[in-house]
């Protein structure tokens, strides 16, 4: 059986290397000797020779530290990490390492290092380990393209009120755009904070909250309505985006900061006298969260360090701690944003490949020609047409299939505003001042949401089958409206003549209406007698005890309400993808 150091240590005493050595100097073998003390032959002769050089004493045990350590941390250091701890409760050895290493220089230990002298010391608590789930992680590549949005509360006032704070912070920075403390946690206060937000660093291109109803309507009964927050989304380009139920680890970066601000703040200050002062100490704190503490998710980095606003310039700096509670307080009135959709032209450089066919982001394709392969082109895109520009030369147009979707999209990839019209007028054939009036003509979309107008399909979209439009032609552009609404804008692949020959056509006598409001979709179907119905591909179980009947499903990113007028019957998590192409309700069949 194998024994360790300190076994053979334990059981060999001095009296039993004495007996040993005694032994050997009596003219018995030295293999005899350490077979029978159970060691080996050069521990044998080990002993014999500290017993000839020391006497007894010498057969005791011996240190085995080394006479000199030079990689042993400095005392001085050592109180420092200490001290380090002891002030700042909440520091680990990452942090404690990271300010060592800006404070000392190349003389600061490594992390390791530093967790052993918190152990030696006893100021590491220790605690059960826990298995952790894994959770996929996520993160935006670019500053306010995300913010992740929340109420919270634990702000206390001395008179024994609580009130609740909305907090928003960038996704990909983790830079705190918004923690002001509400009056009340109602829709507007929270609409009024999140304006506030966006007149300071503008508008991001979407934002993620939880289904509170300060941020949807989305299961309001008896149905679905449009809320404050959404409409605000809605007309400033935002789009609103909604965890799942039950699932507070979507918006884990906001849940993660709420923990920094209660520890490091909120149970360290206590109560405070009202609502101003609450305000006054949070934006200081947020301050210092912003410009100077190290984020250990960005390898401490400060979010400062990361974050730009909507025109690219950098945030606050340590110097503008005086008056940056001053800049949230003085801001600008609340002015609602108007609507920053991307609908102008915009600019994009590209290289020619061999083949002399540039993509445009997948959307459409033109050949450019192999003669300019290997050189970097400008595509001047708006939605009526395309100009190809080698510097300020225009070497092609050709007509646009991008919509004011593909534009918005574009303008996520790094394209700049274009320039006027390079060839307007020779384009056009019309002067700016000679701009020709806008007319109308009226059809009726098909079963599948297309117009044909002179041989020609526009495609509107399945959710018009059956309806009777107005298609508006107004210079490059044809606007689709249904009653008093917008339905749809499309290039114009028309000349002047051809619109004037048209069936039925008319002067425009009427201002162009506004976009319908975005809202989820709602279909309806009638059960069959299995009592299941088909949407977007995935099969519902309302119950054979609602055969015929005419049933309403509101749709929503992840879920679908079965409604029956305004009872619901069932709610369904939502697992398909597959567009819906069908919005009202089948008729029996004449069998």
């Amino acid at each position: 059986m194998y024994e360790s150091d300190s076994d053979v240590a334990a059981r060999v005493t001095i009296e039993v290397r004495l007996r040993a050595v005694t032994e050997v100097n009596d003219g018995a073998p030295v293999g005899q000797v350490a077979e029978r003390y159970g060691v080996t032959r050069q521990t044998v002769t080990a002993w014999r020779k500290r017993y000839e050089a020391g006497g007894l004493k010498a057969l005791a045990d011996q240190s085995r530290r080394p006479h000199s350590s030079p990689g042993r941390i400095a005392a001085d250091v050592e109180a420092l990490i200490c001290e380090m701890r002891r002030h700042h409760r909440r520091w680990g050895a990452r942090r404690i390492a990271y300010e060592l290493e800006r404070e000392i220089g190349g003389q600061a230990p490594s992390r390791s290092t530093v967790h052993r002298v918190l152990l030696r010391n006893g100021l590491v608590n220790t605690q059960e380990q826990q298995h952790k789930r894994v959770y996929k992680r996520w993160a935006r590549e670019a500053p306010m393209h995300l913010w992740q949005l929340d109420i919270v509360g634990g702000v206390f006032l001395v008179n024994g009120r609580e009130h609740k704070m909305l907090t928003a912070i960038d996704d990909h920075s983790r830079f705190v755009v918004a923690a002001t403390v509400l009056p009340q946690p109602s829709g507007p206060a929270v609409c009024d904070a999140f304006l506030a937000a966006i007149n300071r660093w503008g508008a991001p291109f979407e934002v993620l909250s939880d289904n509170g109803k300060q941020f949807t309507g989305k299961f309001t009964r008896p149905l679905p309505v449009e809320v404050l927050f959404e409409r605000i989304c809605r007309e400033n380009g935002i789009t609103a985006r909604l965890t799942r139920r039950r699932s507070p680890t979507t918006t884990g970066k906001v849940e993660r900061f709420h923990r920094t601000l209660r520890r490091e703040l909120l149970d360290e200050v206590g109560a405070f006298e009202s609502i101003e002062a609450a305000q006054a100490a949070i934006d200081e704190w947020v301050h210092a969260y912003n410009t100077v503490r190290p984020h250990q998710s960005l390898d401490m980095a400060t979010p400062a360090s990361l974050f730009r606003n909507r025109a690219g310039e950098s945030t606050l700096t340590p110097s503008d701690e005086t008056h940056s509670a001053d800049q949230t307080t003085n801001a600008a009135p609340l002015v609602q944003p108007t609507d920053t959709r991307a609908s102008g032209p915009i600019e994009m450089d590209v290289r020619v490949p061999p083949s002399g066919v540039v993509a445009i982001a997948g959307l459409q394709q033109l050949w450019v020609g192999k003669n300019y392969a290997g050189l970097t082109v400008t595509l001047w895109i708006d939605l009526t047409r395309i100009h190809v520009l080698l510097g300020d030369e225009v070497i092609k147009t050709v007509p646009s299939r991008v919509t004011t979707a593909d534009l918005e999209h574009l303008s996520l990839r790094g394209v700049r505003a274009g320039r006027a019209d390079p060839v307007a007028p020779a384009a056009t054939g019309v002067s700016a001042g000679k701009r020709p009036a806008p007319v109308e003509i009226d059809r009726t979309a098909s079963r599948d949401g297309i117009v044909v107008v002179a041989g020609r399909d526009l495609a509107l979209g399945t959710g018009i089958a059956g309806t009777r439009v107005t298609l508006r032609f107004d210079g490059g552009l044809i606007h689709a409206t249904a009653g008093n609404m917008l339905l749809k804008t499309l290039p114009n692949p028309f000349s002047r003549n051809e619109v004037q020959q048209l069936k039925g056509v008319r002067p425009a006598a009427s201002p162009l209406p506004p976009p319908p409001p975005s809202g989820p979709q709602s279909v309806q179907r009638r059960v069959p007698k299995d009592g299941v119905i088909m949407v977007a591909g995935q099969r519902l179980r309302v119950g054979r005890t609602h055969v015929g009947t005419i049933v309403t499903v509101v749709v929503d990113d992840h879920h679908f309400r079965v409604l029956d007028g305004t009872t619901e019957l069932s709610l369904h998590a939502r697992t398909s993808t597959k567009p819906i192409r069908n919005f009202n309700a089948h008729r029996p069949r004449q069998r």
